[in-house]
């Protein structure tokens, strides 16, 4: 698997707490989207992404797993074919 699956072609709006740490799925397998779950483990080349939220808030986590700037949601999904 030399790209990451794409389980949504929009972002997962999701409130975080602050203080708590998330890893964000960066291969796309996981079956706890947008979250890690460990399945990229199988895939060797992928990695989660570590996020400590800083306040109480809903942000945008990426869906499509083609971000810019990941975890977050840069609106690649709006211009990459899929």
């Amino acid at each position: 698997m030399n790209k990451p699956s794409t389980p949504q072609k929009s972002p997962y709006k999701i409130k975080v707490e602050k203080d708590k740490t998330y890893f964000w799925c960066s291969c796309g397998l996981s079956l706890k989207q947008p979250f890690c779950d460990g399945t990229h483990k199988k895939e060797g080349k992928f990695k989660s992404i570590k996020f400590v939220a800083t306040e109480n808030e809903e942000l945008d986590f990426c869906g499509c797993k083609m971000s810019g700037r990941p975890p977050f949601c840069d609106g690649s999904h709006s211009w990459t074919k899929f």
